[in-house]
This record gives structure tokens, C-alpha cells and sequence, in this order.
């Protein structure tokens, strides 16, 4: 067995420290399993990536990346994967989190009991 990656430990616990204002409050509502009683774990390593929000039983990603070409890599990654990933924008969450977490929880789901890995 493989023990931890510790510069990805370090780097993922740096990420949490910083969080941003929509972060804490999404990450809120997400952990304690809270939403549904689906685990959520944040910034997370998987492979070369740290990941926002991640389900692992339901393989979904959330997060806020959406415009930038490295983002484009990473999503491809997971996705090869058998990852699915939800982009929300800070203020979509500062202004909408009853819709947020409504996707969320739609994207649940229609996950499978045991997605293909």
C-alpha cells in the first residue's frame, strides 16, 4: 500500500485554509453528509489534480473552473475517468444555493449505486 503524497496533502490543505467565501458556505451544506446523506470530501487529490468537492460513492465533481484551458485538461482527465463534474460560478452560489444544491442533487440521482470506474 502507497502512503500518502505529502507536497498533494500539503497542497490540498493550503486550498482548504483558502478558501473562498462561496466555498465555505457550498462546503457547508455539503459536509456531515448533509446533502441526501451523500458524502462530500474537499480539496481532494486525485491523480495530478487536487479537486474542489468531490462524491466519491457518486464519482461527481464540483467545483468553480470553467474558462481556463488547464481546467479544459483536468475535466478530460476525470472525465476518461468516469468522473462527472458541475461548474458553479461563486455567484451562483452566493445568490443561488437553493438552485445550486437542486443541480447537485439532480446530478446525484442519476448516478448509478456503483458507477463503472
Amino acid at each position: 500500500m502507497r502512503g500518502a503524497d505529502e507536497g498533494k496533502t500539503g497542497r490540498a490543505r493550503s486550498l482548504r485554509s483558502a478558501s473562498t467565501d462561496a466555498e465555505g458556505i457550498l462546503w457547508y451544506r455539503l459536509r456531515a453528509r448533509r446533502l441526501n446523506g451523500y458524502k462530500f470530501v474537499r480539496q481532494e487529490p486525485i491523480g495530478p489534480y487536487t479537486v474542489d468537492f468531490i462524491c466519491r460513492e457518486a464519482r461527481l465533481d464540483g467545483g468553480q473552473h470553467a474558462d481556463s484551458s488547464h481546467d479544459a485538461v483536468r475535466d478530460r482527465w476525470l472525465t476518461d475517468r468516469n468522473y462527472r463534474i458541475l461548474r458553479f460560478w461563486n455567484h451562483d452560489v452566493s445568490r443561488n444555493l437553493a438552485g445550486v444544491l437542486e443541480t447537485i442533487v439532480t446530478a446525484l440521482a442519476e448516478t448509478s449505486p456503483h458507477p463503472d470506474r
